[in-house]
């Protein structure tokens, strides 16, 4: 099972956790929420976030995007610990999973929304299990193009977080967009350390990420606007909608990402620069939470 656990990523999960948690705090602070939407909701990003980390596996392992010259953590397709097959097998396994789940949470959040809805949301969560398998996977992956950064702001981002929330509310709420925009950016800004990380290796197998199309010193700086953006996009929220000295307990991460900004700037080397992922992943967790509570109390 190590091979298996190892390919799912586990520390990715925190951060395909965080819009939902957003959306949640955001419909609890309305008076708006039900355990068993969030239950659902935290079920099926999950299984969509493992089907993503399959299908990222196996999509660099089948089109040789992983070689020797990679420098990140050991691919278990490319390292032949699992079979390319077998993934592909796991791939459809937990399209079917996602989707159930998907649906299942559909209908119970739905039952009293308009009838076009649970279409427009089916066509949201069909959406996300294909963006989730093409981003590396299939015949002309988006990933390879450099545009995996706006889809992790779409899905991780905007979709996530407004799309929890109306499941809980069953109300748009545009002023949401910040918050969101928040949560998609430090999301990005994840992936963007990714792809700093594997910038070498990226640019010798034709994987056109941004760091590989504008160079590592714009990408550090691109880096930078991610974070200062994003932070700047809940504090004006935050202004906006002031209730309490409490709304602004979220800038005790703020030290976090600047920390991590400070650590790309810095540090050349994959080995050094690839604890950052996680700490990102986990810092945007964190001001998640803090933002919550700041919303709640």
């Amino acid at each position: 099972m190590q091979p298996w656990i190892e390919a799912a990523r586990p520390r990715t999960l925190p951060l395909a956790l965080s819009c939902i948690l957003m959306g949640s705090f955001l419909a609890y602070s309305t008076g708006h929420f039900s355990w068993s939407i969030a239950a659902l909701s935290v079920l099926t990003t999950t299984l969509l976030q493992i089907l993503s980390n399959f299908a990222n596996d196996y999509g660099d392992a089948v089109n040789g995007k992983d070689t020797a010259l990679r420098e990140g953590p050991k691919r278990a397709v490319h390292a032949g610990e699992i079979q390319a097959g077998a993934m592909l097998r796991a791939i459809i396994l937990f399209a079917v999973f996602s989707l159930v789940s998907g649906l299942t949470l559909l209908y119970i959040a739905l039952q009293n929304a308009p009838a076009n809805t649970f279409w427009v949301f089916l066509a949201m969560g069909l959406g996300s299990i294909l963006a989730a398998i093409t981003y590396t996977a299939g015949k002309r992956p988006y990933g390879y193009v450099g545009l995996g950064d706006l889809s992790v702001l779409l899905f991780f981002g905007w979709v996530g977080v407004l799309g929890s929330s109306y499941l809980h509310t069953l109300a748009w709420n545009w002023n949401l967009l910040l918050p969101a925009t928040s949560c998609g950016l430090f999301a990005v800004g994840v992936l963007n350390i990714n792809n700093i990380r594997d910038i070498n290796s990226d640019k010798a197998t034709g994987k056109n990420s941004i760091p590989v199309r504008i160079g590592r010193d714009k990408a550090v700086y691109y880096h930078w606007l991610l974070l200062i953006i994003g932070m700047g996009c809940t504090l004006w929220y935050s202004l906006l909608h002031y209730s309490g000295i409490q709304n602004f307990i979220f800038l005790l991460s703020y030290p976090l990402f600047l920390k991590n900004g400070l650590a790309v700037s810095k540090l050349n080397k994959a080995a050094d620069l690839d604890p950052y992922l996680k700490q990102m992943a986990l810092s945007t967790l964190l001001f998640v939470i803090l933002f919550g509570i700041g919303q709640v109390l």
